[in-house]
């Protein structure tokens, strides 16, 4: 799969996780930082598309640790939460 189509992918899966608040939280992650991840990087987050919302948004939330596989300089920018857009 080409890089664009890759990213379509993961910005559809991104933003249709079934939640309000886990579509902001990680599909404004990745409208924030997507376009300039490494293949790597993308390999994370498709990793991280599979866990349950609840669990992502813990860990990026502070109130439960993620597992080691996620911890890092990714887990450290969603963390930050400085990319959720705010609804007027």
């Amino acid at each position: 799969m080409d890089r664009d189509a890759r990213l379509r992918r993961l910005r559809f899966r991104a933003w249709h996780r079934g939640t309000k608040e886990a579509d902001l939280l990680i599909g404004g992650f990745f409208d924030r930082h997507g376009a300039s991840w490494t293949d790597g990087e993308a390999e994370w987050f498709e990793a991280l598309l599979e866990e349950q919302d609840v669990d992502i948004m813990a860990w990026a939330l502070g109130t439960a640790d993620a597992p080691e596989r996620f911890n890092g300089a990714m887990m450290g920018r969603m963390r930050q939460l400085d990319y959720i857009e705010h609804l007027k």
